[in-house]
C-alpha cells in the first residue's frame, strides 16, 4: 500500500511539473534593461550580421525537432517584415559544436531564441519553440517607436 501511495505520489509530482514546463515554453520574457546597455549587448564570434533593427538570433542544435519549424517561422517573419535592406534578420547558430556559447548565454533548451535590437541589445528571450503571434507583438513592440 505505501508503495503504491509513493507511486501515485511521483506520478502526480511529474505530471504538475510536465504541466508548468510546458506552460512556460515559447513564451516571451522581456529583458530588464535597467542595468548599463553593454550588459545587454550580444556579441557572438563569427557570427553573421545582425540586422540594423532587429534580429531574430535563434540558438539551435542538430538534434532538435522543433528547431526547423521554428527556422522557418522565424525566417519568414523576417522576410515579411524586412523591405530587403536587411534591417530585419533571422541568424541560425547551431550551438552543438560550439558548446562555449550555449555555456555562454545559459541555454538551457533549443530552440532559444533572442530578439536583439538595431544595437545587438538583448530586448527579449524565448525558451523553446515560439507562437507566431507572441513572436510577432514582441517585433511590432521593438519596431514601434521607429514608426510613430
Amino acid at each position: 500500500m505505501e508503495t503504491a501511495s509513493v507511486l501515485i505520489g511521483l506520478v502526480v509530482l511529474s505530471t504538475v511539473l510536465g504541466l508548468v514546463w510546458r506552460a512556460r515554453s515559447g513564451r516571451v520574457q522581456r529583458t530588464s534593461q535597467s542595468g548599463a546597455a553593454s550588459e545587454n549587448r550580444i556579441s557572438i564570434p563569427d557570427a553573421p550580421t545582425f540586422g540594423s533593427r532587429v534580429t531574430l538570433l535563434q540558438f539551435s542544435t542538430q538534434v532538435c525537432t522543433p528547431c526547423k519549424t521554428t527556422h522557418t517561422l522565424l525566417s519568414s517573419l523576417a522576410d515579411e517584415l524586412d523591405d530587403g535592406s536587411g534591417a530585419i534578420v533571422h541568424v541560425d547558430i547551431d550551438v552543438t559544436s560550439r558548446p562555449e556559447i550555449a555555456n555562454q548565454f545559459n541555454l538551457l533548451q533549443s530552440p532559444t531564441i533572442f530578439i536583439l535590437d538595431g544595437n545587438g541589445e538583448l530586448q527579449s528571450r524565448i525558451g523553446g519553440a515560439p507562437r507566431r503571434a507572441d513572436v510577432r507583438t514582441e517585433l511590432d513592440r521593438i519596431l514601434s517607436p521607429v514608426f510613430s
